[in-house]
């Protein structure tokens, strides 16, 4: 099953860092989604493109979690050579993600 299946999700950037919600459609799934992804699971996931660690909050009184990723973005807006400078596109990738 992919995150896709059972949540919706949102980016925001400052800098270099890049935050990624992940937001329960239901919230009977919060607890799944809690158990299964874990920041060790996104920072996997995004091998190769977060250079930084992957730090998970919890938000249960909106059934979400927020990912924030440093040095994920290539030095930041005004510094990288990325076509999606400010990652909006992460969302769409850790919704891809299968649990």
């Amino acid at each position: 099953m992919k995150l896709w299946d059972l949540a919706h999700s949102r980016t925001g950037d400052k800098g270099n860092i890049s935050n990624i919600s992940l937001i329960a459609y239901d919230p009977k799934d919060y607890e799944m989604l809690k158990e299964k992804v874990t920041a060790e699971r996104v920072k996997e996931h995004f091998k190769g493109m977060v250079k930084g660690e992957v730090v998970r909050y919890e938000l249960p009184n909106i059934h979400a979690l927020n990912f924030v990723m440093y040095a994920a973005l290539g030095g930041g807006v005004t510094r990288s050579l990325s076509v999606d400078m400010h990652g909006k596109g992460l969302s769409s990738y850790l919704l891809d993600m299968e649990i």
